[in-house]
């Protein structure tokens, strides 16, 4: 036998697979000492990931458009509902199995195939990364500004103060998937005493409550009607997190039990995700009143507010956040992703320094400079190709497989997952046909300035529906193909 089945339907390896190429320390299963990952340990690991500005500025971002807050409240919840189930699905298999989510794909794509939805999924972290990591570096500009006046007139400042934070973070890649651990359980409850202290700030000095949400109609610069904005909102909402929702076993894999998993993400993505959205709302209509403008980047409003002290002790808090979602989020799936390229030449480490680097190659600062195109052209665009990769993943896992994997034929180049040389062509197949039908309306939008098409027509309106529709597809055309092969060699046979 070359695994054995201990409490709580945990799988592990008792086989040596080391000399697989395939294979490497940071690929290979968890063994069942190192699972240790509490229900604490999930729910603060999405704590510290949604706790950060670009949270903060979601829900700004859909009422510039024309929502009320509490439409934006209600989208945003709703999306990380629909979210959180392929979340939970994917994850089971990481934390069964103690499989990181490259070698997950290897059963449905095929152990060479899976490098095809790895290296989609890297290259989105590594954008993701970029823009993380230059609004860390703004952050630690307006600090250092704060703490040393003259800062601000050195040429270049936001250059350097991007690349100290850049490599700040290169330490912690360095550090390995240990120290992100530590750093996500204890910046947790700091951050969360932050936004809460942010959202005292704005409900003493903007009148109370219900007041500065009743200014929050003036952040509007549009106004679309809700069900016509809805879609597209609701569609990035869950791109916002589709790209975790395939990675997910990256972590899960060293889950204790599937219920710690599964009820740490439900304990810690919607309710984080929608509270610290709705302080950013609170606090940003309050700026409208306090300061007669709508200040809806907190590292501009930190700025704002007053004394030197109160500056830096919020930009630590920005600073902080970006840190702990930029090495959770952006981090550990694309280091995974870029060493299941080659195993025995590429470490997690070295996968990591790579993200690292074409993260800022993606030019960060243009993705992020719009809140319209970075809602309905960023987020939209990349939950297709999530949405197609997670139907694929899905079905073939729960549906085909019924959760049952042989973890040896997973870092076996001629296996049960070896399919045609190493590639499902079905599964590619469905991946391709499930996102063309939503790739005309990405290139509308993309051509587009701000992102929404004037006179949308039905491929632009299919679009906004992205993740759904590539998802949906992606799921029901894989089980077909798969299905017609399995009759297929029925017949043979």
């Amino acid at each position: 036998m070359s695994t054995t089945t201990p409490p709580h339907d945990f799988v592990e390896v008792t086989e040596d697979l080391s000399s697989s190429p395939l294979w490497n320390p940071d690929l290979a299963p968890t063994p069942l000492e190192r699972r240790t990952w509490s229900t604490y340990h999930i729910a603060a690991l999405w704590i510290g990931m949604s706790v950060v500005i670009t949270t903060y500025t979601l829900a700004s971002g859909l009422m510039q458009q024309g929502m009320t807050w509490l439409q934006a409240m209600l989208t945003i919840l709703l999306g990380n509902l629909v979210v959180l189930v392929p979340m939970i699905l994917n994850a089971h298999a990481g934390t069964k199995y103690g499989i990181s989510f490259p070698v997950l794909c290897r059963a449905s794509f095929g152990v060479k195939g899976a490098n095809v939805p790895a290296i989609l999924r890297a290259l989105v972290a590594c954008g993701w990364f970029g823009i993380q990591t230059w609004i860390g570096g703004l952050a630690l500009n307006t600090l250092l500004a704060a703490a040393w006046p003259a800062w601000a007139a050195t040429p270049g400042n936001v250059w350097i103060a991007f690349a100290i934070f850049w490599l700040v973070q290169v330490a912690f890649i360095i550090g390995g998937l240990e120290g992100i651990k530590k750093l996500e359980g204890w910046s947790a409850p700091l951050l969360l005493a932050g936004g809460a202290l942010l959202l005292l700030w704005a409900i003493r000095h903007g009148g109370g409550l219900g007041y500065i949400l009743e200014e929050s109609s003036r952040i509007h610069t549009a106004h679309v009607p809700f069900w016509q904005l809805f879609p597209a909102a609701l569609t990035a909402n869950v791109g916002y997190w589709a790209t975790l929702s395939l990675n997910i076993p990256d972590f899960t894999r060293y889950a204790r039990s599937q219920r710690s998993q599964a009820l740490g993400q439900a304990l810690g993505l919607p309710a984080t995700m929608t509270a610290f959205a709705f302080i950013g709302v609170a606090v940003t209509s309050a700026t409208i009143v306090i300061f007669g403008e709508a200040i809806w980047d907190p590292v501009v409003l930190i700025s704002r507010i007053g004394s030197p002290a109160v500056i830096i002790f919020g930009a630590l808090i920005v600073l902080l956040a970006q840190l702990t979602t930029n090495m959770a989020a952006n981090v550990v799936s694309p280091a995974n992703d870029f060493s299941s390229l080659a195993p025995r030449r590429i470490s997690y480490v070295t996968g990591g320094l790579i993200t690292a680097v074409i993260g800022i190659v993606m030019l960060p600062w243009k993705l992020y400079a719009d809140a319209g195109a970075y809602i309905f052209t960023w987020l939209i665009g990349y939950s297709s190709l999530m949405g197609a990769i997670g139907g694929i993943l899905i079905a073939d896992y729960w549906i085909l497989r019924g959760r049952t994997l042989s973890s040896v034929d997973l870092f076996k180049p001629n296996g049960a997952y070896t399919y045609s040389a190493g590639v499902n062509v079905k599964a590619i197949a469905a991946l391709v046909l499930a996102i063309l039908p939503v790739v005309p309306g990405f290139l509308r939008a993309a051509i587009t300035p701000g992102g929404q098409v004037s006179n949308p027509a039905f491929l632009d309106q299919l679009y906004t529906y992205a993740w759904f529709v590539t998802f949906g597809l992606s799921f029901c055309l894989y089980v077909i193909l798969m299905k017609s092969r399995d009759r297929a060699i029925t017949r043979l046979v």
